[in-house]
């Protein structure tokens, strides 16, 4: 499982078989269920166990914005700051041509269609800047420039991080994103 490493992964299995019998099979129970419930929503392909996910039914949410991401746990950690008030697209990954990944793999052509259909003032990426991610994001911004405003998150220090210990390309981006002060 990502993000579980050998230690962890065998401290869980051990658990699991000091656990009485019935527990053991309701938490399997519990993730056949939530496999069989859990899809993606025909709007965003945001995880859903609707065929429309609550973000895209909800009418306080700003229709005139869209902010693209790789996968549902960008959704979730960008819902976790509460400050982005828009919907979602989520793209299932990011172009990675020694991985396979062209874009017919991932949901661009439902985007493109989206923004082509709905007019959104605004498209945000919000794609991690990895090699694959700058490619996703340049590609996806230069197919939706004809439609709409496009723009990128800022990238650059962590809150409590030292300069002295930021690579070159995070302080370059830092300063490309710096704003006025307030």
């Amino acid at each position: 499982m990502p993000g579980v490493g050998p230690k962890s992964a065998q401290r869980l299995a051990l658990h699991i078989l000091k656990r009485p019998e019935a527990e053991v099979e309701a938490l399997a129970a519990a993730l056949i269920e939530a496999k069989k419930q859990v899809g993606l929503c025909s709007v965003c392909f945001h995880l859903s166990a609707e065929p429309i996910c609550e973000i895209c039914r909800s009418p306080n949410r700003d229709h005139t914005t869209i902010c693209v991401v790789a996968d549902s746990r960008d959704v979730i950690a960008l819902e976790k700051t509460r400050e982005f008030k828009g919907k979602y697209h989520v793209l299932g990954g990011v172009i990675s041509p020694i991985d396979g990944v062209g874009p017919e793999q991932l949901t661009i052509t439902a985007l493109q269609r989206r923004v082509s259909q709905q007019q959104p003032q605004e498209v945000i990426l919000a794609i991690s800047p990895s090699i694959e991610g700058e490619t996703t994001t340049l590609y996806i911004g230069q197919l939706l420039k004809p439609f709409t405003k496009v723009t990128r998150i800022a990238f650059g220090l962590p809150v409590g991080g030292d300069l002295e210990y930021a690579d070159e390309v995070t302080l370059a981006r830092a300063l490309e994103g710096r704003r006025e002060l307030d």
